[in-house]
């Protein structure tokens, strides 16, 4: 399966991915998010992403709600720290409606006032919500202090104080500024062919003339080492440790996220689940997690324990950490090791979204989207246990991880 790449006239990035059966998926990413905002406008990223819903100069907020959700489709949209998407899933006939929906959606909204007030008493009981959950929190709590003082050290959502100072007239200058047809990439996954997809995508998207914004992006400079511990009223303790881990353009990007998944990936065979979880009973969720941004990275581990087990689960991921740095990985665990991240990429193949969402980003990112098989290729050809062992050492020593505990 053979992934196909263009560009329109106006600098959109298309791409398509093949994928056997009815139901298609698409999506415009657009490189832009909270991290772009600048010291007075933190959450409205997040905020447009919401009231690009609220209307445009041809549809009503109803209208854009019934659209694809009249025909069974489902229209979504997310916001990172570097990234807005607005993404569909739907049967192959609702192809045009979708993408046509999407533009709209995109480079025509109008925000209009009275549909801005209602969805900014929304998105502060968003923010309520979040921060009613510390296993989420944390997240967000971590980068705060990780990255303080840089484009990355603010809250995706923004804080009510912030949404509840935002007009029509900000959501819109916000959206012009940084919404640009050069930094944008459509994916479609589906069974449609490449003629289909770019003919659409030519009509609905590359008509749009690209917007005299600016694609200047703040650098994140440095990354604070911090031990921190807040007092909350929760029923366990919650720990997450972190440090600064390669950019999305490295080459240790790799090895990173090799790590990660051995560590705490999403098997019950990873390392910190087994330590903490089969072998002593003291922790029900651990997870680890790598992010790769323009500039800089986070790794993170993450766990909850009874407070009465906080030392000895540290002393127990501690240890499984120190072995990983001590020496390297013996072949047949290595071989072990690539033989199930590998097969777990290939298995998300069946996830058509995350496949689409994931080329739309590499797009952006790479100017490129690889396959599946291609991206297996290229891991085990380039991802080496001396590179485990040495990006290991860079990020999981003692004096590379930061702490926040919320007991």
């Amino acid at each position: 399966m053979s992934y196909q790449i263009s560009k329109l006239a106006n600098g959109i990035k298309v791409v398509y991915i093949p994928h056997p059966g009815p139901v298609c998926h698409c999506g415009l990413v657009i490189n832009a998010g909270t991290r772009d905002e600048t010291a007075a406008q933190h959450g409205l990223a997040h905020f447009v992403e919401h009231t690009i819903f609220k209307g445009t100069a041809r549809r009503s907020a109803w209208q854009i709600l019934n659209r694809l959700d009249g025909v069974g489709g489902e229209l979504n949209a997310y916001t990172t720290k570097e990234e807005t998407a607005v993404h569909a899933s739907f049967l192959r006939e609702h192809f045009d409606r979708a993408v046509d929906l999407i533009a709209d959606m995109v480079f025509n909204s109008t925000f209009p006032t009275k549909e801005i007030d209602k969805e900014r008493e929304v998105v502060i009981d968003e923010i309520g919500s979040y921060n009613d959950n510390p296993s989420e929190l944390i997240f967000d709590d971590f980068e705060d202090r990780a990255f303080a003082g840089g484009p990355l050290g603010h809250n995706i959502l923004g804080t009510p104080e912030s949404v509840a100072a935002f007009s029509s007239a900000d959501a819109l200058a916000f959206s012009q500024s940084n919404h640009l047809a050069s930094q944008m990439a459509f994916a479609v996954c589906g069974d449609l062919g490449w003629d289909k997809v770019l003919k659409s995508a030519e009509k609905w998207l590359g008509s749009h003339a690209e917007r005299s914004g600016t694609t200047r992006r703040a650098r994140q400079e440095g990354f604070e080492h911090f031990e921190q511990t807040i007092a909350k009223e929760t029923a366990q303790c919650h720990i997450l440790l972190g440090s600064k881990a390669p950019d999305c353009r490295s080459d240790d990007r790799l090895a990173m996220s090799v790590i990660s998944n051995l560590l705490g990936g999403p098997c019950m065979n990873s390392r910190l689940s087994v330590a903490l979880r089969e072998r002593n009973g003291i922790a029900y969720n651990v997870e680890t997690n790598y992010t790769s941004f323009d500039d800089t990275g986070l790794f993170s581990i993450y766990f909850g324990t009874d407070s009465n087990n906080l030392p000895r689960s540290l002393k127990v991921v501690n240890r499984e950490l120190d072995k990983l740095c001590q020496s390297p990985l013996k072949p047949t665990q290595f071989a072990k090791l690539m033989r199930q991240y590998t097969a777990q990429l290939m298995m998300s193949a069946d996830d058509g979204e995350g496949l689409m969402l994931g080329a739309a980003r590499a797009a952006i990112v790479y100017d490129e989207a690889a396959t599946l098989e291609e991206m297996k290729s290229y891991l085990l050809d380039v991802v080496t246990t001396e590179d485990i062992l040495r990006v290991a050492r860079l990020t999981l020593a003692p004096d590379a991880l930061s702490s926040l505990t919320y007991m």
